[in-house]
């Protein structure tokens, strides 16, 4: 897993020469104002290291090398304080490999309107050279974030977190290793995709091991492992009386326990950050993971059930994106629907693997048979998910590029209590209906196996697929069937006649 060291972004400042060095010692203290405010919001998920105002183009080139260069550099905001002529930024621009965020604000937020003057003019005129620079990033197609707003605004800092947040979900996805037990589910569709374009857009790299492999390490795992996790488990959850100590089903926990910790050491050796397992290769398994998948994705690994390695990566993408949020990030299925009576809902679960990241209170850990997969009963964590807001969102390989498909939703209580569904489950409403999100989704070739975040919104999310420079289909209040069709279709001739041509530059 990676670092837990906060990411940084970069604070650069545009001026000139040409007012002068005690204008530009103003640019610096007042550049130096802006980066404090934003960091005192206590609202940013990056550190914000500030850099000296940037004033001619080597300088300028040599930062952005610069940036590219330090892993903990997920991102640099821009801002023209004065009028920094854009032609200087060119081959700086040029050169940046990192996500681009360009601030449009100023010092004051109002008009001094009795005292102003041409000092303060010259000084204060963000209105005047971020339009320049916006011109140059166009002309040179330059892939960024554009936010227009005065950084004591929460709104404006939110935006900026969000776009931080998007950065950090990249970044993660561009060392990602993903350890891959097993193939993919027979005869599935959705599930399978080309691995080689996937590292090359997004970076992660995925590799099968065979499950025997992970057999191995799961039968060497000491017993005083074992009692420390079973003991953790005692305190973390409701534990059914049968799987206490002492009880019937007791060593089905231990062998739950020994499953996660054989797993843990498995997926630390090798430095992944996120995995899939199969039910139907589970080699000498005892148990289809369930409460060791479930656990690791609360620590931020990503998963994918069935072999599913997009959604794996997906997740861990997510994941890191909503990390200190304190709301919860799951792989998840829409199962059935209520159609009524009453409001429409979905009712999403999986077999076992549901992140307990989003549970509505303290999970029960329970034992249960499985009909699928051919081994002993697994153990599993149950719960209803937390109510609120959501974004459910999957991605898919449609052979010529990726797409992802996102629906927000709102996360509610089951109408009644579910008392014979001995899985985590999630119950929510899609916007803008059922029927309408539905259509979309299906229209669009959405998977089902989806990630459901309560972490992290729409917007960040639309950040994150720009910077990955993949569609996204966001399904939300103002989506209709018909106008959803026909962005599919602009899309579609959009990504054709992109083909080749770099999208970044």
């Amino acid at each position: 897993m990676p670092s837990s060291n906060k990411p940084q972004v970069w604070f650069l400042t545009g001026s000139q020469h040409l007012y002068g060095p005690e204008t530009l010692a103003q640019v610096a203290d007042q550049s130096q104002r802006i980066q404090r405010e934003l960091v005192s919001s206590g609202r940013l998920s990056a550190e914000l290291v500030w850099q000296p105002v940037l004033t001619d183009a080597a300088a300028i080139r040599q930062v952005m090398l610069a940036a590219n260069a330090d892993p903990s550099c997920i991102g640099v905001i821009a801002w023209m304080h004065t009028f920094s002529p854009a032609k200087m930024w060119i081959t700086g621009l040029d050169a940046l490999r990192k996500p681009l965020l360009h601030l449009h604000t100023q010092l004051n937020v109002s008009l001094p309107w009795q005292s102003i003057d041409m000092d303060f003019m010259n000084l204060n005129q963000a209105a005047h050279g971020d339009r320049e620079f916006g011109f140059v990033q166009t002309r040179l197609g330059v892939a960024r974030k554009t936010v227009a707003g005065h950084v004591s605004d929460p709104r404006t800092v939110e935006r900026i977190d969000g776009w931080a947040r998007a950065a950090a979900g990249v970044t993660h996805l561009r060392g990602l290793r993903l350890a891959r037990f097993g193939d993919n589910m027979r005869d599935v569709a959705v599930t399978e995709g080309d691995k080689v374009e996937a590292e090359l857009r997004f970076g992660f790299s995925v590799n099968t091991y065979g499950v025997n492999d992970l057999v191995a390490a799961v039968d060497a795992v000491e017993d005083r492992t074992v009692d420390a996790l079973v003991a953790e488990y005692a305190d973390a959850y409701r534990l059914a009386p049968e799987l206490a100590r002492g009880g019937e089903r007791h060593d089905s926990l231990r062998y739950a326990a020994r499953i996660e910790a054989g797993l843990r050491q498995f997926l630390t050796a090798g430095d992944f950050g996120a995995f899939t397992t199969n039910f139907e290769d589970l080699g000498g398994l005892r148990q289809l993971p369930g409460l060791a998948v479930q656990r690791l994705m609360a620590d931020g690994y990503g998963f994918g059930g069935e072999g599913d390695w997009k959604t794996s990566a997906l997740l861990a993408g997510v994941k890191a994106m909503g990390t200190g949020t304190g709301r919860g990030t799951s792989f998840m299925e829409d199962y059935t629907y209520h159609f009524g009576p009453g409001e429409p809902k979905i009712l999403g679960a999986h077999m076992l693997e549901v992140c307990p990241s989003i549970a509505g209170g303290q999970p029960s850990c329970e034992i249960h048979p499985l009909s699928i997969g051919g081994r002993e009963d697994p153990v599993r964590l149950v719960f209803d998910a937390a109510p609120g807001p959501a974004v459910v969102i999957g991605m898919v390989d449609l052979g010529d590029r990726f797409r992802l498909v996102a629906n927000e939703v709102e996360v509610v209580a089951p109408d009644e209590p579910l008392p014979n569904l001995p899985v985590a489950r999630a119950v929510w409403k899609p916007a803008p209906s059922l029927s309408t999100s539905a259509e979309a989704w299906l229209t669009a070739g959405g998977p089902h196996h989806t990630v459901l975040t309560q972490a992290v919104g729409a917007e960040p999310l639309r950040d994150f697929a720009e910077m990955l420079h993949t569609e996204l289909l966001l399904i939300d209040d103002n989506t209709t069937t018909v106008d959803f069709r026909d962005r599919m279709r602009w899309n579609q001739a959009y990504h054709r006649l992109a083909q080749g041509i770099p999208t970044n530059r």
